[in-house]
């Protein structure tokens, strides 16, 4: 037997429904981008959830700023909007715990695979507050 299949796979309706819970969780972040190259971002905002100092160095455009360590329990947002949260990149938490503040406070969310790192792989553009951009090669996490 092989290492890959010592563990059956799952029947198909499963692996379905797995994999469709899943996405119910993610987005990727070529559909974003497509999304915004089409003008067509209704029903989400993009939640940068690393500190200010990280968020003025390189944001995705049209991001927010909710660092999770900072969220007040209420917040003035909108209930009918999906918040697709990301950080620094899959080794960071900090998307999944502004998430899960989020949710508990009533909030729909999804996070956003890879964070910013794998945003930036992709070649797409971020922006940055001028000041901090000068000499900026990699963005520290600032979790």
């Amino acid at each position: 037997m092989t290492n890959a299949l010592r563990f059956p796979a799952a029947d198909p309706h499963a692996a379905a429904a797995h994999f469709a819970a899943e996405l119910a969780f993610e987005a990727d972040p070529d559909d974003v981008h497509r999304d915004m190259q089409d003008g067509n971002v209704r029903g989400y905002v993009l939640v940068e959830t690393r500190a200010p100092e990280a968020f003025a160095q390189a944001r995705i455009p049209g991001a927010i700023n909710l660092p999770y360590r900072d969220l007040p329990e209420r917040l003035d947002l909108d209930p009918d909007l999906v918040y697709i949260c990301y950080c620094e990149s899959f080794q960071c938490n900090a998307a999944t715990k502004g998430a899960l503040a989020l949710a508990q406070r009533g909030y729909r969310v999804k996070r956003l695979s890879g964070g910013i790192t794998a945003w930036r792989e992709a070649g797409y553009p971020v922006e940055s507050d001028q000041f901090a951009a000068a000499g900026v090669s990699k963005v520290a996490c600032h979790c």
